[in-house]
């Protein structure tokens, strides 16, 4: 009777990467257990990941926001751009005519708040365009460094979209305002603008139970050279403030009791609804007045 050989093992086969056949590869992912190559890899707790595995882990992780809504940002980045454009528009300025301390220019002239060139040539964008031009040097830096000062905190708290939404239409609410009063005056400056970041930091400051003190002086103080000194467009200043404490007060307080375990997209749309809605009247009284004045 004869002996029978023992048989010899067959080699096993080298795992291959499951997205790329191609690689081979001994480590294998920590969640599926899948083989991944380098390129597929990504670093875990404890071992590595695949990427399917990461990004399906992602779609559990909410995205960081702030109180009230916004995403958080790393860089106040609308900030920095308004205040380029706004030294841009004075560059123009004083390429177009326009002296170091005062004095109209041809760009302020075809670009500034006039009600005229609305009333009779359509300008529409007068509205807005005019929040980027500073009449003098004085006017410029008072301007910039109160944008400098506000905006960046109050970027942080909104995030980019709501903070940009607030400063155009807080500049848009100061033109109309001068539209509908002084529709003859002709009028440059972020003014309206800025006003409207003042009464929005103190709402939402007031709603962050922070000490607001010192923005209460500074408006009362702004509002008092408004008033006491000539040649102060208190149309654009007065148009500012009224819609930054309503953007504010929407942003700090609607809907009401919320906090941050509130849905996101609920409270988003919320917010862009009363912006927007805040922006159609806005226009929609201009064009009313535009109209009633062509007869």
């Amino acid at each position: 009777m004869s002996a029978s050989q023992p048989s010899e093992p067959q080699a096993q086969a080298v795992p291959t990467c499951f997205r790329h056949p191609d690689r081979e590869t001994y480590v294998r992912c920590r969640r599926c257990d899948r083989p991944i190559c380098p390129d597929c890899m990504r670093d875990a707790s404890v071992g590595f990941q695949c990427v399917e595995c990461v990004a399906e882990g992602n779609k559990g992780v909410r995205e960081a926001r702030t109180a009230f809504g916004g995403k958080v940002i790393s860089k106040p980045y609308v900030t920095w751009a308004l205040l380029g454009l706004i030294g841009v528009g004075y560059l123009l300025h004083l390429a177009s005519g326009g002296t170091l301390w005062s004095g109209r220019s041809a760009v302020s002239d075809q670009f500034g708040m006039w009600g005229a060139g609305i009333d009779y040539a359509d300008q529409w964008y007068r509205l807005i365009t005019s929040a980027f031009l500073h009449s003098g040097v004085m006017h410029l830096l008072f301007n910039g460094f109160a944008l400098y000062v506000v905006g960046p905190q109050l970027e942080n708290w909104l995030g980019h979209v709501r903070y940009l939404a607030l400063w155009v239409v807080s500049a848009v609410g100061g033109s109309v305002l001068g539209y509908l009063v002084e529709p003859n005056q002709l009028t440059v400056g972020a003014s309206g603008a800025i006003f409207g970041l003042f009464g929005a930091i103190l709402l939402i400051g007031r709603r962050l139970r922070l000490d607001t003190r010192f923005i209460l002086g500074l408006l009362a103080v702004n509002l008092l050279i408004t008033f006491t000194v000539p040649n102060i467009s208190w149309t654009a200043h007065i148009g500012g403030l009224v819609s930054g404490l309503l953007l504010g007060g929407t942003y700090a307080y609607l809907p009401f009791g919320a906090g941050r375990g509130d849905r996101t997209r609920a409270r988003a749309a919320l917010h862009a609804g009363v912006t927007a809605g805040y922006a159609v009247v806005l226009l929609a009284v201009a064009v009313v007045w535009a109209v009633a004045v062509r007869g």
